[in-house]
C-alpha cells in the first residue's frame, strides 16, 4: 500500500469568492475560530448581527449547539 503525505493551505476567509455555494448549514462557532472566518466570508459583516442575536436569545454554541441556515451575501436569498 502506498502512502501519500501532503499539506494544504486552503482557508476560506473574508475576501474569498464563492462560485457555487449560496448557503451554509452550520452551528454557532466560537470567537476567533477558522470556522467563524468561513461564516464571515459567506455573509460578510452581518455575521456580527447574527451572532449578537444568538447571544441575546441564549442560543447554544459549539459542536452540540443550535444550527443555522446562512445565505451568502448578494445571493438574493434571505435579504
Amino acid at each position: 500500500m502506498e502512502k501519500l503525505v501532503t499539506k494544504t493551505q486552503i482557508l476560506i476567509a473574508p475576501g474569498y469568492t464563492f462560485r457555487i455555494v449560496k448557503g451554509l448549514i452550520t452551528n454557532f462557532h466560537q470567537p476567533q475560530s477558522t470556522l467563524l472566518l468561513l461564516v464571515a466570508a459567506l455573509v460578510g459583516q452581518d455575521w456580527k448581527k447574527i451572532y449578537n442575536h444568538a447571544l441575546q436569545n441564549n442560543f447554544r454554541f459549539l459542536s452540540y449547539g443550535d444550527g443555522s441556515l446562512l445565505w451568502r451575501r448578494g445571493s438574493g436569498i434571505g435579504y
